[in-house]
């Protein structure tokens, strides 16, 4: 069986209340994310997290964010495709408007009076050709 999403519902005063919100939209989730994300940070470690005053948290050894070393090579090649996603998007939107125009020029050429078949034309030619009584022999 798969794991069902249980809820967890209790009650904390309005201060509280209004310092969660201020949290969760500083971190722009919803509250029900700010505590998931604290219940998951719970469990990783055991129920080992302890809360530390902000002027205190320099103190910590460890960082936060967190920050991961990740070879120069692989932050060129995240960086040349960007930008060639930035180009594509700017050939894509002059393509967009290309269409746009060839759109707006054939609906104002609604107009047109005459519409030349080629099938037509290569027919006249055939019956009309000044080349076959040039060379008529008879």
């Amino acid at each position: 069986m798969g794991n069902k999403n249980k809820t967890i519902s209790f009650r904390v005063n309005e201060d509280a209340f209004e310092a969660l919100r201020d949290i969760a939209e500083e971190r722009d989730l919803s509250l029900s994310a700010v505590f998931r994300d604290y219940v998951d940070s719970l469990i990783t470690h055991d129920g080992k997290i302890r809360v530390v005053p902000q002027d205190q948290a320099e103190a910590v050894d460890s960082e936060f964010p967190p920050k991961v070393m990740v070879p120069k090579s692989f932050v060129r090649e995240h960086e040349r495709l960007e930008l060639e996603a930035k180009h594509l998007r700017a050939q894509l939107d002059e393509h967009k408007a290309y269409i746009n125009a060839l759109r707006e020029r054939l609906d104002s050429d609604d107009d047109v009076e005459e519409v030349i078949h080629l099938d037509e034309l290569d027919d006249e030619l055939e019956t009309n050709d000044p080349l076959d009584e040039q060379f008529t022999i008879g």
